[in-house]
C-alpha cells in the first residue's frame, strides 16, 4: 500500500491492483472507489495512517462496476455499513444480480486486454447497493460533490466533482499514459459515448483530475483535458 497527499484532504491510495482516493473533512472520509477484492487490508492501513478508525468512512463511492473499483465495496461495507453509492445503470453489477458485458475492444486497446485478462483478478462479491446515483445529484461532503452521469466506459460510469475545491475524480473515462499524458480511458462498452462524456468533463473548472487509472493531474488539470480532447483521434474497432 502507498497513499500520497495529492492536497489537503486528499489522498490517493496504490493498493496491489489499481488505485482508489480518500476525501477527508474533518474526521470523516469519503472512499471513492475500492480497488479489487481482497483490498480492505490496505484500505484500513490507508486510514490508520490518516490517524483515523475505520468507522471513519462515512460513504463509499463507486465511479462504476468493474472489478477493480467495486471489489472490495462489499468487505469496506461490512466495517460500519457505510452506505455504497453506484449509479443505476451500474447498480445490478455490483449487486451481482447481472453479468456486465465485455467492452467493445479497438486496435488501440485489444492486445492490452488481452494481458490485464490474463492476470486472473478476482471476482466481485456480490455488494448491496444502498444509494443508486443520478446523473445531478450532490452529495454532503467536499464542500458539495456533484454527481455527472459519464456513460461509455460503462452505461453507469460517473465523475465526482468538488467545484468547491476543484477536484475531479472521473473513474476510467480519463487516464493517464505512463508518460502523464492525459487520454481517454480505455475498454469502453461505447467508444463515442465516452468522448462525449470526455469531452463534458473537459468544459468543467479543474485544477486536480483524479484518475482510476495512471497519475493524477494535481495542477492545470481542466487545460490537460481539454488539450487531449483536441488531439484524440478515432480508434478503430477490432
Amino acid at each position: 500500500m502507498e497513499i500520497i497527499e495529492l492536497r489537503p484532504s486528499l489522498y490517493l491510495v496504490r493498493v496491489e491492483f489499481g488505485q482508489l482516493y480518500l476525501w477527508r473533512d474533518g474526521d470523516e472520509l469519503t472512499l471513492v472507489d475500492t480497488g479489487v477484492a481482497g483490498s480492505g487490508p490496505e484500505i484500513a492501513e490507508a486510514v490508520a495512517s490518516l490517524g483515523l478508525g475505520t468507522s471513519a468512512i462515512r460513504r463509499i463511492v463507486i465511479t462504476h462496476g468493474h472489478e477493480d473499483h467495486a471489489g472490495s465495496a462489499a468487505e469496506v461495507r461490512d466495517w460500519h455499513r457505510a452506505p455504497v453509492h453506484v449509479h443505476e445503470a451500474d447498480a445490478a453489477f455490483v449487486r451481482g444480480t447481472a453479468v456486465r458485458p465485455d467492452p467493445v475492444l479497438t486496435e488501440f486497446d485489444a492486445h492490452l486486454w488481452e494481458t490485464i485478462s490474463a492476470l486472473g483478478l478476482p471476482p466481485t462479491p456480490p455488494c448491496p447497493v444502498d444509494i443508486e446515483l443520478h446523473d445531478g445529484d450532490e452529495l454532503d461532503f467536499g464542500g458539495g460533490a456533484r454527481i455527472l452521469g459519464i456513460p461509455g466506459h460503462t452505461p453507469g460510469s460517473v465523475a465526482v466533482y468538488l467545484p468547491a475545491h476543484r477536484v475531479l475524480f472521473t473513474g476510467d473515462t480519463i487516464g493517464t499514459t505512463p508518460a502523464g499524458e492525459v487520454m481517454l480511458g480505455v475498454f469502453n462498452q461505447d467508444e463515442d459515448q465516452q468522448l462525449a462524456s470526455f469531452r463534458r468533463l473537459a468544459e468543467l473548472a479543474v485544477e486536480i483530475a483524479c484518475f482510476g487509472h495512471g497519475e493524477p493531474v494535481v495542477a492545470g488539470a481542466g487545460d490537460a483535458m481539454r488539450a487531449a480532447v483536441a488531439a484524440h483521434r478515432p480508434r478503430a474497432l477490432v
